[in-house]
């Protein structure tokens, strides 16, 4: 199993890379500062957002699973009910017209 980064530090990273292609991003609701889990909300800025999430592959190694891109409040709803079934969870939201994630971690399509 692969070692991972504690939560905050790796939100903070993320959101240097995506700033530092010229995105916005930032912590919507920053969950447990050691092990919370992470959804990332790519906003399009044109009512469409697509949600990134993370799983465990079978070897251990975090995965993303993408969901959208959809209506914006459809992604709202699912972020919302995981956070009511998961106080500890972060959410991160970059706005990209491109639709860039900036994960460096692979995407399970």
């Amino acid at each position: 199993m692969t070692p991972t980064l504690k939560a905050g530090f790796w939100t903070s990273a993320l959101i240097r890379r995506a700033e530092t292609a010229g995105a916005f991003a930032a912590v919507v609701r920053q969950g447990d500062k050691d092990a919370g889990a992470c959804l990332v909300k790519v906003r399009l800025l044109d009512g469409q957002a697509a949600l990134y999430r993370p799983i465990r592959n079978m070897a251990g190694e975090r995965v993303w699973l993408p969901k959208g891109p959809e209506n914006e409040a459809e992604i709202d709803l699912y972020i919302n009910n995981r956070v009511d079934d998961d106080p500890d969870i972060w959410v991160i939201e970059i706005e990209d017209r491109k639709g860039r994630h900036f994960l460096t971690e692979p995407i399970d399509a």
